[in-house]
């Protein structure tokens, strides 16, 4: 669900009226005179960004690391503030500022990421400081966690507790909203996109940038479409990968979602069975039976694992979803999937799943080490992340109505992600409702052109969604049709990589409509 991605002015010192009109313009919001009083965010919007070595980060050669402070609530900036993780590659070309990168999720962190993978962006530093943030919630930056709440809500959905006994799976998911509440600590209720996004405008201006150049991949995406409607004035060049829905609620999100893992599966399983080493035979029909049938013998008996606790079916299902996100992935996958069928041996399937469980942990404003990141933080923060984005929170009443169908429907949609899909949905019961302005108000943006790209055969982001949000933002998007596999296709299309780069580092912008074939690897 991920994508990629001026002058530098010194921010001068203002005084009286200006130092508020600098604080409105950097919240976003107009200065008339008829308009309530505003926040005052001067003190965010007056930073500077002070790098250093990366310390505790592996893979970091290379890299500089710093950290941008920004309000827990922007509705009362005084009532505690975060600081957010940055890691920059800086610019080996004469720099036109700074490139910010969001490698997508909700919950991806973006400092570990450019750390493990930065030679795919190396070509964008002839232009540019390549930057990239950890979200608030997300790696470094106040990271949320949900204890072992998640797993045992999962694991109640998939075994089928919400068609035996939807009560029962009421008060587990009952039980997991108040543990992810407190784990999570006082950065829970101010999570989602329209905050990120907002953290997003004062990197902006804490790197001297006075336009936002980005590069987002799937739900990276969803931040710039956000971004575009927020800080219209503010954009540079954007370029979104993995175009995101920002329309459809999260129950059709999570059956296109099944959907997709299904067929990106049923590709997998096409090439496995041709391999001697496919661990479910060299039957095409039987080598699905068998997943399904792994998958169900683990929810009804977790096996225990090489790092304490126990792996179950739901547990396999979201390493699955992790290993089919791109083709480079098969072989290791087979391999870690040949290792648990034939000795129970747990460690390959986990280096593709992100979750387990996560010891107590106290959080609080600054950062933390590496090290302290709790594992579930990843599924953890995607799920705060989606259920603050999404309006909809159907009540227990509608929920014990509608848990059969949903059940059906999402058993339809993918015999082996369906029922992983639906508890992700049914984690948002217990939760604040969220917010409407996604859906409402991201539309028809005045910015510069956008560079939309989406894959026909995307198993997370489906191009109907690129067409479907190109359309909703209006006239400043252009799409680029790309006709490989996997998810996004800046890592896996030479010329998507090379269309993009083009639009970013020059200007260059393909036509609305174009589109790249798929590799001959492919």
């Amino acid at each position: 669900m991920l994508a990629k991605l001026s002058t530098r002015p010194a921010v001068r010192s203002c005084a009286g009226a200006g130092v508020v009109a600098l604080a409105l313009l950097g919240a976003g919001l107009p200065t008339g005179t008829t308009d309530p009083p505003q926040p005052d965010l001067t003190r965010f919007y007056r930073q500077k960004v002070t790098w250093s070595a990366c310390a505790g980060t592996a893979g970091a050669k290379g890299l500089r690391c710093a950290k941008v402070t920004v309000p827990l609530d922007y509705a009362r900036p005084g009532a505690g503030t975060l600081d957010l993780a940055l890691a920059r590659r800086p610019a080996t070309g004469r720099s036109q500022g700074s490139l910010v990168l969001n490698f997508g999720g909700p919950g991806g962190a973006g400092v570990s990421t450019l750390a493990a993978s930065g030679k795919d962006y190396l070509a964008l530093t002839d232009g540019y400081d390549v930057v990239t943030f950890d979200p608030r919630g997300v790696g470094r930056s106040s990271p949320v966690s949900c204890g072992d709440g998640t797993g045992e809500a999962a694991a109640a959905a998939g075994n089928g507790a919400g068609r035996s006994d939807p009560q029962a799976l009421l008060a587990v998911l009952r039980k997991a909203a108040a543990e992810c509440a407190r784990y999570s600590g006082p950065v829970l209720p101010h999570i989602g996109t329209i905050n990120v996004s907002r953290d997003l405008d004062v990197i902006r201006q804490a790197l001297g940038d006075d336009k936002l150049n980005y590069l987002g991949f799937s739900y990276g995406t969803r931040i710039g479409a956000v971004y575009a409607a927020q800080f219209p004035g503010k954009v540079g060049r954007m370029a979104l990968d993995g175009v995101d829905t920002l329309t459809e609620p999260l129950s059709e999100q999570g059956l296109a979602g099944a959907e997709g893992q299904q067929t990106a599966l049923d590709d997998f399983l096409d090439w496995c069975v041709k391999d001697r080493g496919c661990p479910f035979g060299r039957d095409r029909r039987r080598a699905g039976e068998q997943v399904v049938k792994l998958v169900r013998s683990l929810d009804a008996r977790p096996v225990p694992t090489g790092f304490g606790g126990r792996f179950s079916g739901q547990d396999l299902v979201g390493a699955l979803g992790q290993g089919l996100y791109g083709k480079e992935l098969w072989p290791s996958l087979e391999r870690a999937l040949l290792s648990l069928v034939d000795n129970g041996d747990t460690r390959g399937v986990q280096t593709f799943a992100a979750g387990g469980a996560a010891p107590p942990h106290r959080v609080g404003g600054g950062l933390v080490d590496e090290a302290d990141i709790p594992v579930d933080n990843l599924s953890a923060a995607l799920m705060a992340v989606n259920c603050a984005d999404d309006p909809d929170r159907p009540g227990a009443g509608q929920i014990t109505k509608d848990i059969a169908r949903l059940r059906a429907d999402y058993d339809k949609a993918s015999p082996v992600f369906g029922r992983h899909r639906l508890a992700e949905l049914l984690m948002c019961y217990g939760r604040p409702k969220g917010t409407d302005f996604i859906r409402d108000r991201v539309k028809d943006v005045d910015t510069p052109k956008l560079l939309l790209v989406g894959t026909r055969g995307d198993p997370a982001t489906p191009y109907r969604w690129t067409v479907e949000t190109a359309h909703r933002l209006g006239e400043s998007a252009v799409v680029l049709d790309n006709k490989g596999e996997g998810h996004t296709g800046y890592s896996s299309s030479t010329c998507v990589h090379r269309k993009v780069d083009d639009f970013l580092l020059y200007g260059s912008l393909p036509a609305d409509g174009s589109s790249c074939p798929a590799d001959r690897a492919e």
